[in-house]
């Protein structure tokens, strides 16, 4: 009688922890996602060179706001010299209205082959989604800005002047989820100053391998109608990564 009731007090005291973490137990979703990509690439023999990028995102998500900051690093050399260095910084903040969001945003790149080797954006407005359901995103941006660019150094302008600009900056963000383990998305942002316009689109293609693991495919170009002699209008970048996303 003693053993049986020993074992009745035993199982009684077991059976809560079996109702507190079932065995399909998850975590609650989290405010906080952030993800890692890079990419690299050595080639030795006939061609000796070396080429890097890397790109870290993080998202804070609230019921009032979303802060949302990201940075890329791109590098290449070959056997002798540098021929790429480029950091971009992005950083945004959205306060949520019952209809849409007002958003503040900054980015400020660094780019040492680029036609403009420091551009800062300062820029805020009114942003809304015009598309959001469990497989499509379309977020859509308007407001004014100010631009601040400095043109690359020749041997006929070793000290060139700096450009600033007040902008108009427009921009559309798409989300596309293909299939569970499949994700497109593509940013188109335009900038229209009284001295300089840009278009700027940053697409990406991701699927996932395994758990947090997924191959990330990049491409990004940028057109400047207007830059120093000697340089391109257009620039491009195409990247092959391998990302992490953290949750």
């Amino acid at each position: 009688m003693t053993r049986f009731f020993v074992l009745a007090v035993a199982s009684v005291l077991s059976s809560p922890a079996w109702a507190l973490v079932p065995p399909d137990y998850r975590e609650p979703p989290s405010d906080f996602t952030a993800e890692v990509e890079a990419g690299f690439q050595l080639n030795t023999g006939n061609t000796d060179s070396t080429s890097f990028n890397g790109r870290t995102k993080m998202v804070y998500d609230t019921h009032k706001a979303t802060q949302e900051g990201t940075f890329k690093a791109y590098y290449a050399a070959d056997a002798k010299n540098t021929t790429a260095e480029k950091y971009d910084l992005q950083l945004q903040s959205n306060y949520k209205l019952t209809q849409g969001y007002i958003f503040g945003r900054g980015e400020f790149v660094w780019d040492k082959f680029g036609s403009y080797t420091d551009i800062y954006t300062i820029s805020s407005g009114y942003g809304f989604d015009a598309i959001s359901n469990g497989r499509t995103k379309l977020s859509l941006e308007i407001g004014p800005g100010y631009r601040y660019n400095l043109p690359f150094a020749t041997e006929e302008e070793p000290d060139p002047a700096s450009e600033t600009d007040v902008i108009l900056r427009t921009a559309a963000r798409f989300e596309q989820k293909i299939h569970e383990y499949t994700t497109f998305n593509a940013d188109l942002t335009a900038e229209v100053g009284e001295n300089n316009n840009t278009v700027t689109l940053d697409m990406g293609y991701k699927n996932t391998l395994f758990q947090d693991w997924a191959f990330k495919v990049g491409f990004y170009v940028k057109y400047t109608e207007i830059v120093p002699e000697g340089s391109h209008q257009t620039d491009t970048i195409t990247t092959f990564n391998l990302l992490y996303t953290f949750q």
